[in-house]
């Protein structure tokens, strides 16, 4: 899947299952649902590791550590595309600027 079709089936999806009806999800809203995918990943990495899938009984839910990273790019991708932003081009874009740094930005620790 390229990123373009990411962005635009997270929206699609999104749209379909009723995220937008209300048009006035905002960006520190949207933000807010990023870091609350980011915070799921860290706490699935604290109890199961990076590795470990598995499904929900109830719904068959699949969840783990990949899948929480996965939700994070599927909102980015949401909200691109609501947006109207550029995501394909800004990733290569800042990928590029990437290369151009030095070690460790200055020897940053992290």
């Amino acid at each position: 899947m390229q990123i373009n079709e990411l962005i635009n089936n997270s929206y699609e999806t999104a749209k379909s299952k009723g995220w937008w009806d209300d048009k006035n999800r905002n960006i520190p809203e949207l933000l807010a649902l990023i870091h609350s995918e980011v915070s799921e990943a860290l706490e699935e990495y604290r109890e199961n590791g990076y590795e470990k899938k598995y499904y929900r009984e109830n719904d068959n839910k699949p969840e783990g550590f990949i899948y929480e990273l996965a939700d994070i790019l599927i909102r980015v991708a949401d909200m691109s595309a609501h947006y109207k932003l550029d995501l394909e081009n800004a990733l290569i874009e800042k990928m590029d600027f990437n290369k151009t740094r030095s070690y460790r930005h200055g020897n940053k620790k992290a």
